[in-house]
């Protein structure tokens, strides 16, 4: 663990972020007059959810997919009459 006061953080700061994400260091704690303020530390890696359109192409959707609206309408609220 390294320490660096406010002022070389902020002039340092992309450097900083490479030492992290290279793994020379695991976490660097920013300091202001000596006192720990603020820690930076590898953010854990989430698995990105699946993303819309992912089933782009593998299906078509006809051109008379609104024909039978009311037939589903009736089914979901019931007959009228």
């Amino acid at each position: 663990m390294s320490t660096v006061n406010i002022f070389q953080a902020k002039s340092t700061l992309s450097k900083l972020i490479e030492r992290i994400e290279t793994g020379k260091d695991e976490e660097i704690v920013i300091a202001r007059h000596g006192r720990p303020v603020a820690r930076l530390t590898r953010l854990a890696t989430a698995r990105p959810g699946k993303r819309i359109g992912v089933a782009k192409g593998r299906f078509e959707v006809p051109d008379s997919i609104d024909a039978d609206n009311a037939a589903v309408a009736r089914l979901f609220h019931g007959s009228r009459r």
